[in-house]
């Protein structure tokens, strides 16, 4: 059966031209299945802790009511043990005795073109935001399957358009959002003016500048989307008397690579960031807010190293953090009067231990903070994590129902009762994902991030 007939629902698929345009060139389908075990053996003489993962689950359903993927579906299918199965029982079939002797007796199956299929849809469907992992007994991460799966599927061409056009427009530009140059120069301008006209101070959003000690790594998202967190970065820059800088080069926090292509694409990135922190003479970059990019940052950039030196590489929210603590920020919480409630971003909690920093800044940046349950490590997801931000109305119809669960958080605090409270969110996907997701749900909030309040609270409005 041809893998665009079986009715699943996915992803809109990359063509063989847009696969083209990241370096891949698509298995045939008749070619497919071979190539997949060939992959997955190599993903699991290379991955231990993926092996564990495959041969140490009991599927005790642990997972299950702590997956927001699953109670916003209640496909079974989106159970974690159960789309790890997807993978894993193939793993069986060919990698272990038993599969290749007794494969009913074990659950192992052959794998077909079908399979792949299903494979391509519940792998988009999971957002790797790793809370499975908390409930499970043995500590299993069902994120690390689904990370091997998606890679497997890129190998052979199996990509979604979102994820393959941002991985070329990254190649080209620098930038997920493919935004030229002449563009990003034109964007810092009018914020410039913004922040001018706003807080009455002249504020520069420098580009390119040699000898700076600071290169900053904004979202694309930022110049588009959020406009009020590049502003938020660079008031807190200016505040200081930083000599910093970002690149038109690499204006991007964010790693798409991280989620289908750890390979190549995560590491060209990141390599792109080193060279510009060098060619600039920067002694330190400042990561902005992305949850998967500052995980690829902080837990995978170090290790890839290989060029000369060592350049520190530390969040915003942790420079903050350190500079609220030392006393040298002036924050005026009255600015930020508001009812406010915080999104821990899965990998800020679940991977970079940034819980008590959010919660530093935030409780110094505004005066009406109240604490979304469960919260911390133990939050839930957005919705969107992994870059699951797709648009076309079969796929946003799940995306939205993989944002119950955050709406229902949001719901309990109160804090959009009369219409004006905020919902942070210090991480782009997460904001993609809660714009529309506070509107669908009709949740009464505005959404921002963290140093959109910081900046708020450093320079008040004039106005008001």
């Amino acid at each position: 059966m041809p893998l665009t007939e079986t009715g699943l629902k996915q992803p809109v698929r990359a063509s063989a031209a847009d696969m083209l345009k990241i370096d891949i060139n698509p298995v045939p389908d008749d070619q497919k299945v071979e190539a997949a075990i060939k992959h997955l053996q190599e993903l699991g003489e290379k991955f231990r802790s993926l092996m564990i993962t495959f041969e140490a689950c009991t599927k005790c359903g642990a997972c299950a009511e702590n997956c927001h993927t699953y109670l916003g579906t209640r496909d079974p299918n989106n159970i974690p043990t159960n789309r790890a199965d997807l993978l894993r029982k193939v793993y069986k079939r060919y990698f272990t005795p038993e599969g290749k002797f007794f494969p009913k007796l074990i659950g192992a199956k052959d794998l077909e073109l079908e399979d792949l299929e299903k494979m391509f849809s519940y792998f988009y469907q999971c957002n790797e935001c790793r809370r499975c992992s908390l409930a499970c007994p043995f500590g299993l991460d069902t994120c690390e399957i689904t990370m091997a799966g998606r890679q497997l599927l890129h190998w052979l061409g199996m990509v979604p358009k979102l994820q393959a056009g941002v991985g070329f427009a990254m190649k080209k530009t620098g930038n997920h959002t493919g935004l030229p140059k002449p563009g990003l120069l034109d964007t810092n301008e009018f914020l410039e003016e913004e922040m001018l006209e706003e807080t009455g101070v002249e504020i520069k959003i420098p580009t390119d500048k040699p000898n700076s000690d600071i290169l900053y790594i904004p979202s694309s998202a930022d110049f588009l989307l959020n406009p009020n967190t590049m502003m938020g970065a660079a008031k807190f820059f200016h505040y200081l008397g930083a000599n910093w800088t970002m690149s038109s080069e690499i204006a991007e926090a964010g790693n798409f690579g991280l989620l289908f292509d750890q390979r190549h694409t995560m590491r060209a990135n990141c390599m792109r960031i080193i060279d510009e922190a060098l060619k600039l003479g920067c002694k330190k970059i400042v990561w902005g807010e992305c949850g998967h990019g500052w995980r690829t940052g902080k837990m995978y950039l170090p290790g890839m190293l290989d060029r000369p030196g060592r350049i520190p590489i530390v969040h915003l929210h942790d420079e903050v953090r350190y500079y609220i603590e030392k006393g040298a920020l002036t924050l005026h919480k009255d600015a930020n009067t508001r009812p406010v409630t915080l999104h821990d971003p899965c990998n800020f909690g679940r991977a970079c231990n940034l819980c008590d920093t959010l919660r530093v800044v935030m409780n110094a940046s505004v005066s009406n903070f109240v604490e979304m349950y469960p919260n911390r490590e133990r939050n839930f997801c957005c919705g969107g994590g992994s870059a699951v931000l797709f648009d076309d109305p079969e796929m946003y119809d799940l995306r939205i129902k993989f944002s119950a669960k955050k709406a229902e958080q949001v719901r309990e605090t109160g804090v959009g009762k009369n219409g004006d409270g905020i919902l942070c969110a210090p991480c782009s996907i997460c904001k993609a994902q809660l714009y529309p997701m506070v509107e669908e749900h009709e949740l009464g909030v505005e959404v921002k991030g963290l140093i959109d309040l910081v900046g708020l609270a450093l320079y008040p409005p004039i106005n008001k």
